[in-house]
């Protein structure tokens, strides 16, 4: 009989992965390799973007997501450490639970060598002896509390809130999220995927961001979905679905180097498991993405404190003492994970 946890459900029974992707972006021969293409980088905001310092810069406190894991996850079967080819001269390379995974080894030949996250986040079912349960980590997105298989996993199907909310106009990214709506529209019916699930879409674990999905309701097509920038749980069997209905456009956006305008990205397979249903709700409030010098303090006291089971500090460009925040934030993880994991050297 499944095992029950304290929150009623039935314990997820199949091994969960997690999954996180790493560069450093100060590897001279990463960046060696970068400049011989860079030349097919496409020019405007995205480029701008993409080549901002806040997108490599290294924060120094990727051995507290390993101490988070290690803590508050103990279940994890197997971390996946997707990587260029380089590795943290700390990290414990012989530990049996860490599967280290460079891009040769995952990503089709005719996509490589690639300099952008959506060639490698969308290929990630062909991770080698990946499970079909697994969770997608950013370098920035950190466990700082326990966490249960059931935070992520329930009945077979992955936990999330499914809140149907307009884009933002001015987000990053935007291109990407407009072009894996035209996908879900072309592939779905908004109104039967809601008459098909409906507790999973009015759910009372979404609380006050019920409003988003009601405001939703007269638009004949999904017009976007409220996205927290923390943890996705995925089932590999997505992945292999979506690229076998929409391989054209899959394979488009890999072969470019670089993110363009036009790709499509990860959120895809997320819209995909809400559209065809299959997910089971989760509470909005498990995780937090701060994002802007205005909302750093805010990101430390929560890792310090523990505020919510997964939290992310998104860099961003209106830092202006870059090593005085960096050593705030490490002091903040140092309260809450000070402690040496098994993960390290």
């Amino acid at each position: 009989m499944a095992e029950k946890d304290n929150i009623g459900a039935c314990r997820a029974t199949e091994p969960i992965d997690f999954v996180i992707p790493w560069v450093d972006g100060l590897d001279p021969s990463w960046q060696s390799e970068r400049a011989k293409y860079s030349s097919l980088e496409s020019s405007g905001a995205e480029a701008k973007w993409n080549a901002g310092a806040q997108r490599y810069r290294d924060w120094g406190v990727l051995k507290y997501w390993f101490r988070g894991v290690d803590k508050f996850a103990p279940w994890v079967r197997k971390i996946h450490f997707v990587t260029w080819g380089h590795v943290p001269d700390w990290l414990d390379t012989a530990n049996p639970r860490l599967n280290i995974v460079r891009h040769q080894d995952y990503i089709p030949e005719k996509y490589l060598p690639t300099f952008s996250s959506h060639t490698i986040e969308l290929n990630f079912h062909r991770l080698p002896g990946l499970a079909r349960q697994f969770v997608y980590f950013n370098d920035d997105m950190f466990p700082v509390s326990p966490l249960k298989p059931t935070d992520f996993f329930t009945h077979g199907l992955p936990r999330d809130a499914a809140i149907e909310s307009a884009i933002h106009l001015t987000q990053n990214g935007i291109r990407a999220e407009i072009d894996d709506l035209y996908i879900i529209n072309a592939n779905f019916d908004k109104r039967k995927c809601r008459r098909g699930n409906f507790f999973k879409w009015w759910n009372p674990l979404y609380k006050g961001k019920l409003i988003r999905s009601l405001l939703s309701l007269p638009y004949g097509n999904f017009i976007g979905f409220f996205i927290e920038h923390a943890s996705v749980a995925y089932l590999k069997d997505t992945f292999e679905e979506v690229w076998a209905k929409e391989e054209t456009k899959l394979d488009e956006t890999c072969r470019h180097k670089f993110r363009t305008p036009g790709d499509v990205n990860q959120w895809l397979m997320q819209y995909w498991q809400f559209a065809s249903g299959k997910f089971s709700p989760r509470s909005t409030s498990f995780a937090k993405s701060f994002e802007g010098f205005d909302k750093f303090d805010a990101a430390c006291e929560a890792i310090a404190k523990g505020k919510y089971k997964v939290v992310c500090w998104n860099d961003s460009p209106d830092i202006e003492n870059f090593e005085a925040a960096k050593t705030k934030l490490a002091n903040a993880f140092e309260r809450r994970l000070g402690d040496k994991c098994s993960f390290e050297r």
